[in-house]
C-alpha cells in the first residue's frame, strides 16, 4: 500500500464504464482508519472519475452502507474488505454482501499469514481476488487486478432488476405460495400488505378491488390477478419453454440431484434440458444453513449452494425450464417421452429421474385449513422475519428441522421442536444436536405431536400431545413449520417405473433381488446401478429407494447417472 507522503501518480488512466459514474460505487471496509483512508485514497486517484469511492470501517457499518446503496439503486462493481476485523471478519462481511449485491466482485485484503484464510473463502464466498498488504506500489500490484475485475463487472449482467411488487393478505395461503416461489426463483420482489396505504395505492393503480389477492405487478409494470405459477414465472423472466423438441438428456428435478446431472451432462457436451415444477434446489434449497456439504468450511445457505449450481449449470448450456410439470413419461423406440401436464411433450435418448421428495402433510385436524396462514411446509426462510419475538413451534427431528430452528432462533422469542421420538440422535447430524443444545432459546419436546390446529382466518392454538401419557395441552402458537417424513413425488410414474411400497423408485440391483432382470427388461445386460426398469431412464438422488437423503450423496448419484447415460448411449 502506498503511503500519504508519497502519492505515485497513475501510470495510465482507466477504461471509462459505459456507467452512471455517481450511481457506481467501489466499496472498501477496513477496521483501522488509517488503512481504510490510505485504501480508499488510492482508489481514488485511479477511478474517482469513473466511480464513487465508499469506504467503511466495520462489517456492519459497510453492511448498512451496502442496503442503503440498494435501496437507492446504486450499483456497486467491486467490495474491497479487511480479513482481521473485530465483532465481523472480512469473510463473514463478503458472504452477508453477497446477499444484498451478488454481482459485485470480491477482494480480501489479507497479511501473508491469513493466505490460508483467504483460500478458504474462495469456496465460501466466491471471493475473485485476495490482495497481499502492503500493494505498494499500487501501480503494479492494486490497480491490474482491479482493472480486471472492473471489466469483468461491466461485461456481467450487472444491472438491477427492477423488483416485482406482490400486494396480498398476511395470512392468505396463494399469497405464501406467490412469495415462497420468487423467493426460491431468486426474483426480487418486494411485499406489500393490503392493510397498508401503500399496498392499497398499488391495488388501486392496478385496477383491483383486493378481493382477489394476490396481485402480482411485474417489472414491466404489468398487473397478474390470483396467478398461476406457469403464468408468473412467465412474466417474471422465468424460462419455462423448451427450446427443442429432441434433447441428448432431460433431468426432471431440480434438488441437487438434478442439478448435479444437469452440470455435470451438460458440461461433457450432452444438450440437456432439466424440469422443474416449482424452483430448483428442492428441499435443500430450502435450508437456512448447510454446514456438513463438503468444502463450505463455514456453511452454505440452501439458496447461495442453489443460485451456483444453476448459473453453473446455465454456464455449461443446460437449458432450465421452472413451473412445467411433468406427467408422463413413455418410450418410443430409442427416444424417452416426456409429457407436460399442458399436453407438449419433448424427447431425448435418455431421462434422469430426480424428482426428489416432498414434506409429508400434517395429519391433524385443521392443519389443511391453516395452510399458508401460520402453518407451513418448509418455508422458514420467507416467514423468518414475520416471526420476530413471536413464539414458534416446528414439527421434525431431522436436519431440515433442525436448520430452520436455528435460523428461527436468531430472531423468535422462543422455538420448540416437536419430536414424536425420544430424541433427537435417530435422524439428526450431531453437530446439529449440540448446537440446538446450545441455544438458550430452543427447547425440544420429545415423543410429542400436533393432535389439532386451532384458529379461524389464522394459525392461533395448538392441541399437544404427549405419546408416552396421552395428556394433551393448549398452546397459543401463531406459527407451526413442519419437516417430517420424505413422500416421493413419483405418483405420475404409476404403472410406468418400478417403486418401491412407499413409492421410491427402484434401480440397478434393487430391481434383481432374484438375480434375473425385470419381466420387461428387453437387453441381455442387466440394469446399471442407476437405471430404472426402463433401459436409458435413471434416477438420483432422494426419490431412488434406500438412497443416503444426504446433499452430497445426491450430487454425487447426479454425476453418476450421466456417467451411465454415456454407457448406455455406446452400448444401445
Amino acid at each position: 500500500m502506498s503511503t500519504p507522503e508519497t502519492p505515485k501518480p497513475a501510470s495510465a488512466s482507466p477504461v471509462r464504464p459505459h456507467v452512471d459514474a455517481a450511481r457506481t460505487v467501489i466499496l472498501t471496509v477496513d477496521d483501522d482508519p488509517g488503512v481504510s483512508r490510505a485504501v480508499a485514497r488510492d482508489l481514488r486517484r485511479r477511478y474517482g472519475e469513473s466511480y464513487r469511492i465508499v469506504r467503511a470501517e466495520s462489517g456492519e457499518s459497510a453492511l448498512e452502507a451496502l442496503r442503503e446503496l440498494k435501496l437507492r439503486g446504486d450499483l456497486v462493481a467491486v467490495i474491497l474488505a479487511d480479513y482481521r476485523m473485530p465483532q465481523m471478519n472480512g469473510i463473514e462481511f463478503l458472504e452477508q454482501a453477497l446477499d444484498v449485491y451478488p454481482g459485485a466482485r470480491r477482494v480480501l485484503l489479507t497479511a501473508y499469514a491469513d493466505t490460508n484464510a483467504a483460500i478458504d473463502a474462495i469456496n465460501v464466498v466466491d471471493l475473485d481476488h485476495y490482495l497481499l498488504k502492503p500493494w505498494d506500489p499500487p501501480e503494479e500490484k492494486l490497480y491490474p487486478v482491479l482493472d480486471d475485475l472492473l471489466e469483468a463487472w461491466r461485461c456481467s449482467d450487472y444491472r438491477p432488476v427492477p423488483a416485482t411488487k406482490v400486494i396480498g393478505h398476511r395470512w392468505s395461503a396463494r399469497s405464501s405460495d406467490v412469495r415462497e416461489f420468487l423467493a426460491r426463483n431468486q426474483v426480487p420482489y418486494r411485499w406489500y400488505s393490503t392493510e397498508e396505504p401503500e399496498g392499497q395505492r398499488l391495488l388501486t393503480a392496478a385496477g383491483a378491488d383486493g378481493q382477489r389477492l394476490p396481485v402480482v405487478i411485474t417489472a414491466d409494470g404489468t398487473a397478474l390477478v390470483e396467478p398461476e405459477m406457469p403464468e408468473l414465472a412467465a412474466h417474471v423472466g422465468l424460462s419455462t419453454t423448451p427450446a427443442a423438441d429432441f434433447y441428448d438428456l432431460v433431468v426432471i428435478g431440480g434438488g441437487p440431484a438434478g442439478l448435479g446431472a444437469a452440470v455435470y451432462g451438460a458440461s461433457e457436451g450432452l444438450r440437456t434440458v432439466l424440469v422443474e415444477r416449482s424452483a430448483t434446489g428442492g428441499q435443500a434449497g430450502q435450508s437456512s444453513r448447510i454446514e456438513n456439504y463438503l468444502g463450505f468450511p463455514d456453511g452454505v445457505s440452501g439458496g447461495q449452494l442453489t443460485d451456483r449450481a444453476r448459473r453453473q449449470a446455465t454456464k455449461f448450456g443446460a437449458e432450465i425450464l421452472t413451473a412445467r410439470e411433468v406427467t408422463g413419461l413413455e418410450s418410443s423406440g430409442a427416444a424417452r417421452l416426456v409429457r407436460f401436464a399442458d399436453g407438449s411433450q419433448i424427447a431425448a435418448h435418455s431421462v434422469i429421474l430426480a424428482t426428489g421428495v416432498s414434506y409429508r402433510q400434517l395429519e391433524a385436524p385443521g392443519a389443511d385449513e391453516l395452510s399458508g396462514r401460520g402453518v407451513f411446509y418448509g418455508s422458514a426462510l420467507t416467514e423468518a422475519a414475520a416471526c420476530q419475538g413471536h413464539d414458534v413451534y416446528i414439527v421434525g427431528g431431522a436436519n431440515s428441522a433442525g436448520q430452520a430452528a436455528m435460523y428461527l432462533s436468531r430472531g423468535a422469542k422462543s422455538v420448540t421442536l416437536l419430536v414424536r421420538g425420544a430424541d433427537l440422535t435417530a435422524s439428526m447430524s450431531h453437530y446439529l444436536i449440540q448446537q440446538i443444545a446450545e441455544s438458550p432459546n430452543i427447547s425440544v419436546r420429545a415423543h410429542t405431536v400436533v393432535e389439532a390446529a386451532h384458529g379461524e382466518n389464522q394459525l392461533e392454538q395448538l392441541t399437544l400431545r404427549d405419546t408416552t401419557s396421552g395428556h394433551t395441552e393448549l398452546v397459543d402458537a401463531q406459527w407451526l413449520f413442519v419437516f417430517i417424513g420424505a413422500a416421493p413425488l413419483t405418483g405420475w410414474l404409476d404403472g410406468t417405473v418400478l417403486r418401491d411400497e412407499h413409492g421410491f423408485i427402484l434401480a440397478g440391483p434393487d430391481l434383481t433381488p432374484d438375480g434375473r432382470p425385470p419381466a420387461d427388461w428387453e437387453l441381455d445386460r442387466p440394469p446399471y446401478h442407476l437405471e430404472t426398469n426402463i433401459p436409458g431412464v435413471f434416477v438420483a438422488g432422494d426419490a431412488r429407494a434406500e438412497s443416503a437423503k444426504r446433499v452430497a450423496s445426491a450430487v454425487g448419484e447426479g454425476a453418476m447417472a450421466v456417467m451411465l447415460v454415456h454407457r448406455y448411449r455406446e452400448q444401445s
